[in-house]
């Protein structure tokens, strides 16, 4: 799959949730340096522009810094700070529209539980 197939939402947005869950995931931890802009575009099927778009709000929200000439490298905490950061949205996004699909289709939290 890449970033292109399977979703509505914007590319970008695609590329940084790739980027968080390998943050989250421990792929790229305090003090590694993430994939070179062209290599992950190339990775992920996109335009290295866009790429760039998703790694920028990363280092915007001080998750990475840059090291001119060198590449991006993930912050301290910033797993740490990511997870809070998911989760709130998880809580306030996802979960609102996860209990309104439920209701909607009237199935059993009871039956949903079981399968978890």
């Amino acid at each position: 799959m890449t970033a292109m197939n399977n979703e509505d939402s914007p590319v970008y947005l695609r590329l940084r949730r790739a980027i968080t869950a390998g943050i989250l995931r421990g792929d790229y931890r305090a003090g590694d340096q993430l994939p070179s802009v062209r290599a992950f575009a190339a990775e992920h099927g996109a335009n290295p522009l866009t790429v760039a778009k998703a790694y920028q709000g990363f280092q915007d929200d001080g998750y990475v810094e840059v090291r001119r000439g060198i590449g991006m490298f993930v912050l301290p905490g910033a797993a740490d700070r990511l997870r809070t950061a998911e989760r709130d949205n998880f809580r306030k996004v996802h979960w609102p529209r996860i209990v309104e699909a439920v209701e909607l289709l009237d199935l059993s939290w009871d039956e949903l539980l079981e399968r978890v």
